[in-house]
C-alpha cells in the first residue's frame, strides 16, 4: 500500500495528532500491511497560500500558461501527483478555533486543480479524481464537540474536510477524533486519547483486509466505525 501521510500540527513532539498518526502507522504494519510510505510536515514545509498569480495560473488553459505561471503551479503540480500516485491518504491535524490549521487549508488549496484531481464529466458534473483511495482524518480537539455536548454545534472543521474532499471525488472518509484534551481533566484526556486509540486501531484491521473483500465491506466498515466514534 503506498500510503500519503500527512502532518499538520504546529507542535512537534507535544502532538498529539502528531502521535496518534504514527501509532496509526504502527497499528497497520502490525497488520502485516506492506507500506510505502510518503511523509508530509506541513508545518515544517508548509504550501504557499492562493495569491493573484496562483489564481489566474491555475484557470489559464495549460497551452496558455507561461513560463512563470508554470513556475508558480510547480508546487502544486508536484504535490496533487503525490496525493494521485497514493492508495491511502491519513491526514493528521489538531482543531485551530473550530477548524483546520491554516497549512492545511493551504495544502486543500494546493492540491484542488480542475483538470488534475477533479475533472468537469459530459454532463458538466464534477469528477473527482481521487475516488477509490482509502482517506482516514486523524484530529485532536481541546473541547468536547460530539453530538450533545454544549460545543457540538461549533464544529467547523468536519464539514469543512468533508466538503473539500467530497469535491476531489472522497465520499467516505473516516474520522477518528481525540476529544476533549486542553479543556478537560487529566482523566478525561486519558480516556480521549485512548478512545482513539481503539478506533484507529480498528481502522487499520479494516484497512489490512484483502481487496477482494474491503471492496465489498468498506462502506459498512467505515459506517460502523463512524457510528462507534459518534457516540
Amino acid at each position: 500500500m503506498k500510503l500519503m501521510h500527512v502532518d499538520a500540527s504546529a507542535r512537534r513532539e507535544r502532538s498529539n495528532s502528531r502521535a496518534l498518526s504514527r501509532y496509526f502507522l504502527e497499528c497497520l504494519r502490525a497488520e502485516h500491511v506492506n507500506l510505502e510510505v510518503d511523509y508530509l510536515d506541513l508545518s515544517a514545509n508548509p504550501p504557499a497560500h492562493v495569491d493573484e498569480a496562483f489564481a489566474i495560473a491555475t484557470y489559464a488553459p495549460p497551452h496558455e500558461r507561461t513560463p512563470a505561471m508554470k513556475a508558480r503551479l510547480a508546487a502544486s503540480d508536484a504535490l496533487c501527483q503525490r496525493v494521485l500516485a497514493a492508495d491511502a491518504l491519513v491526514f493528521a491535524m489538531p482543531m485551530y478555533n473550530w477548524s483546520m490549521p491554516s497549512v492545511f487549508k493551504a495544502f486543500v488549496d494546493a492540491i484542488s486543480r480542475a483538470g488534475v484531481t477533479y475533472a468537469h464529466g459530459p454532463d458538466g458534473a464534477i469528477v473527482g479524481q481521487l475516488a477509490g483511495k482509502k482517506v482516514l482524518f486523524i484530529t485532536s480537539r481541546g473541547a468536547d464537540l460530539r453530538p450533545g455536548s454544549p460545543y457540538a454545534s461549533m464544529d467547523a472543521l468536519t464539514p469543512a474536510l468533508k466538503a473539500a474532499f467530497a469535491f476531489l471525488g472522497v465520499a467516505t472518509p473516516t474520522f477518528v477524533d481525540a476529544q476533549p484534551l486542553q479543556f478537560a481533566n487529566q482523566e478525561a484526556r486519558a480516556e480521549a486519547l485512548e478512545r482513539a486509540r481503539h478506533e484507529l486501531t480498528a481502522v487499520a484491521a479494516s484497512w489490512a483486509k484483502p481487496a477482494s473483500n474491503a471492496n465489498t465491506q468498506d462502506a459498512a466498515s467505515y459506517q460502523d466505525i463512524d457510528s462507534e466514534i459518534a457516540q
